[in-house]
């Protein structure tokens, strides 16, 4: 990183959140306590971990994005916020520590030391996404919000934070935050991520999807990847100055949890 922030023209690197900084969907990982705390019932869970099997192997594509937000809203409508937000808060440690990328919080220290802001910009909800950027050390974080009457989810969205719409949260948050785009990085696994990716001046690709892989390849971007889960507990990251490794190998993306049943049928039968 070679890009330092200056008076009237901040730098801010922006990170997806699955297989970018964490190596499993944010919202499958909670599965369980939601489970147990009676949210879902097993089947939700079962079609969740298929899903996510999937779609590590096969990437999404914007058409099962769209699908994915409406079974995740339908699954989640009349759930009570601050039961999740509880769920979430004694759960976190447990369950999101040992899936954070090592390499992913050593490169967020270096952005910082940088002088940069972190954000991360997630698809899966801002209850969510919130404390799992506050535990990696984020400056801020946007995830996708649901409509919320009376202290329950309504069923309906009010910002999706996937596709095109990471992109809009960036320009947001430049146009906030003073972010000049043309300096900023971005860093993403899957193809959905494109629109963000190209509104940044640096942007990396990571565990990138196939669809990914290729463009990067086409357009000479970096390709990190990062393979290391490892407990935030046992280890303090150290500014290195340097990112990890660049090697090209494609992962498979891996999305947030609940992708509708009816998309995974569709790719099944194609």
């Amino acid at each position: 990183m070679t890009e330092h922030a200056t008076e009237g023209s901040r730098v801010a690197a922006f990170f997806d959140l699955d297989k970018t900084v964490i190596a499993k969907s944010s919202t499958l990982a909670f599965s369980r306590p939601f489970f147990q705390e009676g949210l879902i019932n097993r089947r939700a869970v079962l079609k969740s971990a298929y899903a996510q099997f999937v779609f590590m192997l096969a990437g999404a594509d914007a058409d099962q994005m769209d699908r994915m937000r409406s079974h995740i809203t339908a699954l989640c409508e009349g759930w009570d916020v601050e039961q999740v937000r509880s769920i979430v808060d004694e759960t976190l440690h447990d369950i999101v520590d040992p899936l954070v990328y090592k390499e992913a919080t050593q490169l967020i220290v270096d952005h910082k030391a940088d002088g940069h802001d972190v954000v991360v910009v997630s698809a899966s909800g801002e209850e969510l996404v919130a404390p799992i950027s506050a535990m990696v050390g984020a400056t801020r974080s946007v995830g996708t919000r649901m409509v919320v009457n009376d202290g329950r989810y309504s069923g309906d969205v009010d910002f999706y934070c996937a596709g095109e719409n990471k992109a809009v949260a960036a320009k947001r948050l430049a146009d906030e935050h003073d972010y000049d785009l043309a300096r900023c990085f971005a860093y993403s696994d899957s193809i959905t991520d494109l629109p963000l990716l190209e509104v940044v001046g640096h942007p990396t690709v990571v565990n990138p999807d196939r669809a990914l892989r290729k463009v990067a390849a086409q357009r000479g971007w970096p390709v990190l990847t990062f393979s290391d889960p490892v407990s935030l507990r046992a280890r303090i990251p150290r500014p290195s100055g340097t990112t990890v490794a660049v090697t090209a190998i494609g992962l498979g993306a891996a999305t947030a949890a609940g992708v509708a049943w009816y998309g995974l049928r569709r790719r099944r039968r194609s």
